[in-house]
């Protein structure tokens, strides 16, 4: 990513091991630098609301408390920080509950590191990411869920068509209103209408939607 602000990185996770190999891989990245390790949920939060850090990367399951848990509190603070969650669980649950909670990508400890570090470059400009596997997983979830077939069906004007087809390219709520010159808080309440016309909680949920009807 270069020319791009250096993103300042704070893990949080319970296994130092772990730790010391992300700090490693990490470091690698000159568009990269980290700002904190905490080895417990408590910590992290502590450390994320005094650090202000652009991305949190963040364990799942941790002696303390869940990494979910700790996802909360970061997004209803005032913090403008992006949160990737790094766990080795694969399960539906954790996934859909991670993105409800508002998790900016779901990644795998199980992957190999160019991979991870090339979706750490993705969450950096804004985009949600997720393993192909990971958006298979959800996509069969979403199947057996009460969802709209269509957009037709959704009732989606042309306008909310036209923002969700730019959130599935991956762009943010600003780049958004940039390309449609709109306001982006206008983008904000269009989102929050798609999702609810979808009967979805989560971003990530109306991407998977969207690529399901363009295959």
């Amino acid at each position: 990513m270069p020319h791009e602000a250096l993103q300042r990185l704070l893990i949080v996770d319970d296994h130092p091991l772990f730790r010391k190999g992300v700090r490693y891989l990490v470091n690698m990245v000159p568009s990269f630098t980290i700002v904190g390790e905490a080895s417990c949920g408590q910590e992290g939060i502590d450390m994320a609301l005094s650090l202000a850090p652009d991305m949190i990367l963040l364990d799942l399951n941790m002696k303390d408390m869940s990494g979910i848990d700790v996802l909360k509190v970061v997004k209803a603070s005032a913090l403008d920080a992006r949160v990737v969650m790094l766990t080795v669980s694969d399960q539906v649950d954790d996934l859909v509950a991670a993105l409800r909670a508002g998790a900016d990508g779901y990644l795998l400890k199980e992957m190999e590191p160019e991979e991870l570090v090339e979706k750490l470059g993705e969450a950096a400009a804004g985009r949600i990411t997720l393993t192909e596997r990971l958006i298979n997983l959800l996509a069969h979830a979403m199947r057996y869920d009460a969802n709209p077939k269509t957009s037709m069906e959704a009732g989606l004007t042309e306008q909310e068509q036209r923002i969700l087809e730019q959130v599935a390219a991956g762009k943010s709520n600003k780049l958004v209103a940039k390309e449609l010159s709109i306001a982006e808080g206008t983008v904000k309440v269009h989102i929050k209408h798609i999702l609810r016309k979808l009967n979805l909680r989560s971003r990530v949920e109306a991407v998977v939607w969207f690529a399901g009807q363009h295959k």
